[in-house]
């Protein structure tokens, strides 16, 4: 599927994007950035950018992305002049930039995507994200396939404190304005009993490196 119609959030989750073999440089993204990847293409006319996306889910086994990334370099390099990772570190201890140091290939910057949609110095001023859980647009969307169902929050709500019980707040850090979102993001936060703050992101940092990549 070209990169230009995206599938469905479910599918971005469970199965990712396929390149549609056409461009200079290969972005090899998390299905979670995907809207707004192909957004930023649109908006810049980076037709010479193609599009990868590995499933948004393995969000939730940060151990299995540094082989997943090595994997798909491996499989797609020889098709394009560069590969460019966007994912940030995203729980993998340091692996992940590891690999793409062993790789040969450049990644984004920043701790994970909390970080760079907010911009990573802006993130980093903050002295209480320890105690923040955070969701993006996609999270918002798909909050019962990452949280609720993994969690068996469904089945066994008694189990919200023993894995929120040290947040305090919920940070939605919004990439569009939508209303709905919005909403659904306030649910979010009630449900999991954490208070609720509202940052209009737009697109960060993300857009910057690309900007970078797109224009060397």
């Amino acid at each position: 599927m070209s990169d230009g119609a995206l599938p469905g959030d479910g599918t971005l989750t469970q199965s990712g994007l396929a390149a549609a073999g056409r461009g200079k440089v290969l972005l090899l993204a998390c299905g979670a950035l995907a809207h707004e990847i192909v957004a930023l293409k649109r908006l810049n006319g980076w037709d010479h950018l193609d599009l990868h996306c590995l499933p948004a889910i393995l969000h939730n086994s940060p151990e299995k992305i540094p082989d997943a990334v090595g994997a798909a370099v491996e499989k797609h390099r020889d098709g394009y002049d560069e590969v460019f990772v966007v994912y940030a570190d995203c729980g993998t201890g340091g692996l992940l930039a590891e690999r793409c140091e062993d790789l040969g290939v450049q990644m984004m910057r920043g701790p994970h995507c909390y970080s760079f949609f907010e911009g990573n110095d802006a993130f980093a001023a903050h002295d209480d994200e320890i105690t923040a859980f955070y969701l993006t647009d996609f999270l918002v969307r798909q909050f019962d396939a990452f949280v609720t169902r993994p969690l068996g929050l469904d089945r066994h709500p008694e189990l919200r404190d023993m894995y929120f019980g040290n947040y305090t707040k919920l940070v939605y850090q919004a990439q569009a304005n939508d209303p709905k979102l919005d909403e659904k993001a306030k649910t979010c936060a009630a449900f999991l009993k954490l208070d609720f703050e509202l940052r209009r992101t737009g697109y960060g940092d993300l857009e910057t490196e690309l900007g970078a990549v797109a224009n060397p």
